[in-house]
């Protein structure tokens, strides 16, 4: 997909912030008013005394947008700190899953060994279900909840893309 600016390109954000009430909405209608896409979003504590947030933004667009997003987000007063962890370099992505399948006999079974062959943990079950746990790429997820549409999907929650760089620095 092309637009007049370049290739549409995935990035992920790691933005660091206060951890006080508004930011993440001041964050979101940043994004919001300029027209910005969000894939993904994850937020959670990480300072020693719940100071601090990190929030992680899945988005897309030509670098130059991106590049605006970046120095636009920079500017925000309870932002301590904006890194776009693809330009960074290698980093690790994960994403958390529940997927709900409803299936007897044959479904059910299959339902098991596709299970199996992704990783996937079972944390609850009935005589007509099964909710998985499966934590990977968002790829990995995405097969895996196409699979399960074959077998009996009935739903699913995901947490949204986390992320951190690699090798022994701090971001």
């Amino acid at each position: 997909m092309q637009i007049r600016s370049g290739p549409v390109e995935r990035h992920t954000l790691s933005v660091v912030v206060d951890n006080e009430s508004g930011v993440l909405a001041r964050i979101a209608g940043m994004f919001s008013a300029r027209g910005y896409n969000i894939e993904s979003l994850t937020v959670a504590d990480i300072g020693t005394n719940d100071e601090v947030s990190r929030i992680t933004i899945v988005t897309s667009g030509p670098a130059a947008v991106i590049e605006q997003v970046v120095s636009q987000l920079d500017r925000l007063v309870p932002v301590h700190r904006v890194t776009d962890l693809t330009v960074l370099g290698p980093h690790v992505e994960r994403e958390l899953a529940l997927i709900k399948v409803a299936g007897v006999g044959e479904h059910r079974i299959e339902a098991l060994r596709l299970a199996e062959v992704f990783r996937a943990g079972v944390v609850d079950t009935t005589i007509s279900s099964f909710v998985f746990e499966l934590t990977g790429s968002s790829a990995k997820i995405d097969s895996f909840v196409a699979l399960m549409r074959e077998v009996g999907l009935v739903e699913v929650a995901r947490t949204g893309v986390v992320a951190i760089a690699r090798g022994k620095d701090a971001i």
